[in-house]
């Protein structure tokens, strides 16, 4: 699961993990701000863009072709949007569509996979973000660990009594059904006994960390290269 993946990746000890969350955060929200108001045209620009992130993704000691390859799963999203964009004759319009995605994809990934969950959702309650929008986010999060162990129960279960063998369409449509019904019924389950031990509708955050010279050093380094290669390129 890629999920359970990416967790792996955010407890890392790189220099890219150690930075504040706040700084990150704030470092992802200027890529995509910058990344987004680029013209399709400046195709050096885009190339820059990739070389950042790949940079990026070297100090944190993170796999690039794994990363790359979830973070392409954005791409059928925004693939009809450049296929019709393509289809109209403005071929670059629909390429720098394809590339945005991809490079915001890649940024986002980047950022879950160099911080842990609470980090960031710290961050976004210091930034005093909606409180049901984080509560979702830590849910859904926490749920998709909840949803990956049935799955991979279910179908070591399969695998014992042979279905693989004469596995189909059926077969399939059968797991997905039950899948989530034992899911719903853990997570309601999970969800009482979070009740039971005191939940009121809110995690209650870490104290967040002092914000250092280099978390300041690495925003402004991040800040720099983003307008430099917007404005020049």
């Amino acid at each position: 699961m890629h999920h359970l993946v990416i967790d792996r990746w955010s407890r890392g000890s790189s220099s890219l993990h150690q930075r504040d969350p706040r700084a990150k955060l704030a470092a992802l929200l200027v890529f995509l701000i910058v990344l987004s108001t680029t013209r399709p045209a400046a195709q050096w620009a885009f190339a820059a863009y990739a070389i950042m992130l790949i940079i990026a993704v070297h100090s944190a000691r993170l796999p690039i072709l794994g990363l790359a390859g979830r973070a392409a799963l954005v791409l059928p999203f925004s693939a009809t949007f450049a296929l019709l964009t393509w289809w109209s004759g403005d071929t670059l319009r629909a390429l720098a569509l394809a590339e945005k995605s991809f490079l915001s994809g890649m940024a986002a990934l980047l950022l879950v996979a160099t911080t842990p969950l609470t980090g960031w959702t710290a961050a976004l309650e210091s930034w005093r973000a909606p409180r049901m929008l984080i509560l979702v986010i830590q849910f859904v999060y926490r749920y998709l660990f909840v949803i990956a162990e049935q799955a991979q129960r279910m179908r070591w279960a399969a695998v014992c009594r042979g279905s693989h063998k004469t596995g189909g369409f059926r077969l399939a449509t059968g797991l997905v059904g039950v899948l989530f019904a034992r899911s719903w019924q853990r997570a309601d389950g999970i969800y009482h006994a979070m009740l039971a031990r005191g939940f009121r509708g809110r995690f209650v955050p870490a104290a967040p960390a002092p914000f250092r010279a280099a978390d300041a050093l690495f925003f402004s380094a991040c800040l720099a290269g983003c307008l430099a290669v917007r404005i020049l390129l």
